[in-house]
C-alpha cells in the first residue's frame, strides 16, 4: 500500500530495538527519509543499513538520550539539516523494569518518569517548533496497554503511559489547527522475533528477564487472537497513523495487543 510517505522526512526515538527498528524498517519500505535518535548508535547503524536496502531514501543515524533536552535539540537539527524538514516523529523510547510497586524506590520511579515522559515532551515540543510554522505534521507516541488496564509489577509505567495519552490528547486539540495531528499507539506484550533486533541497551536484551516462555505461553492463551505481539504489528499502524491517509485521525489512543485490551 502506498501511504504517500515517499521523501517524508521522519524522526523515529529508540529505533535501534525491538519496536523501534521495526517501525524505521516500514518506514523504510515506504521510501521515507529517516533520522534514527538512539542511545545507541552502533545498534542504530545496523539498523540504518538495512533500512536503506529495504528503500528508504536516506536514513541518519544520532547518538540521542531523550531526556536531555539539548540532545534531542541536536537530534532535530540533523533531521532538519539533512532533509529539509520534520514531517513525522514517532516517540518510541520506552523503558520499565517488571517489578512489584512495593518493591521500586524512588530512584526507580524517576527514571521511568524521565524516560517514557519527560522524553515525549522534550521530543514533542521541539517537532511542533518545526512543524507549527508549516502548518503541518504528525506525532505518534507509543504507550501500553498497561495505561488503559492496570497490569501487575508496571505500577509506576502504566502510569506515566497513562499521562502519555492524555498529553497526547491535549497537544492534538492544541495544534490541530495548524493541521498536526497527534495520537497514541498502546502495544501489548510485543516480543523481538531474534536476538538480532535487540541492542544492549534494550529492555529486551534478556528475553527471560522480562517473562519466562511459560509466561509467553500463558499470555498468548489469555489473548482473543492467541498470540503475543510481534514488532510488524505494532509498526504497521505506526506508520499509517504517521502517514496521509490517516489525515482525519487525531487524539487517539488506539490498541495494538491482540484484543488484551478493549476500549469502547
Amino acid at each position: 500500500m502506498n501511504l504517500e510517505l515517499k521523501g517524508k522526512s521522519v524522526v523515529v526515538t529508540g529505533g535501534g530495538s525491538n519496536i523501534g527498528r521495526s517501525i524505521v524498517l516500514t518506514f523504510a519500505e515506504e521510501g521515507a527519509n529517516i533520522t534514527i535518535g538512539d542511545i545507541d548508535p552502533v545498534q542504530a547503524g545496523k539498523v540504518a543499513e538495512l533500512a536503506l536496502k529495504k528503500g528508504a531514501s536516506g536514513v541518519e543515524v544520532v547518538k540521542t538520550d531523550v531526556t536531555n533536552l539539548e540532545q534531542v535539540q541536536n537530534l532535530f537539527k540533523t533531521a532538519v539539516g539533512k532533509f529539509g524538514t520534520v514531517d513525522a516523529l514517532v516517540n518510541n523510547v520506552g523503558w520499565d523494569n517488571l517489578m512489584l510497586f512495593t518493591q521500586t524506590t524512588p530512584e526507580f520511579w524517576q527514571k521511568v518518569i524521565q524516560i517514557n515522559y519527560v522524553g515525549v515532551l522534550n521530543c514533542t515540543k521541539t517537532a511542533l517548533d518545526i512543524m507549527i510554522p508549516k502548518n503541518a505534521g504528525s506525532i505518534v507516541s507509543i504507550s501500553s496497554d498497561a495505561s488503559r488496564q492496570g497490569e501487575p509489577r508496571e505500577a509506576v509505567y502504566g502510569g506515566v503511559k497513562a499521562a502519555v495519552n492524555s498529553f497526547m490528547k491535549t497537544v492534538a486539540k492544541e495544534n490541530g489547527r495548524y493541521g498536526i495531528r497527534c495520537n497514541a499507539v498502546c502495544p501489548g506484550v510485543t516480543v523481538p522475533e531474534t536476538e538480532e533486533e535487540v541492542g544492549s541497551t534494550s529492555m529486551w536484551s534478556n528475553t527471560n528477564a522480562m517473562f519466562t516462555q511459560e509466561q509467553f505461553d500463558k499470555i498468548a492463551k489469555s489473548l482473543p487472537l492467541r498470540k503475543v505481539g510481534r514488532p510488524r504489528d505494532i509498526a504497521n499502524a505506526v506508520v499509517f497513523l504517521s502517514s496521509p491517509k490517516a489525515g482525519h485521525v487525531t487524539g487517539q489512543v488506539l490498541s495494538v495487543s491482540g484484543g488484551y485490551s478493549m476500549i469502547g
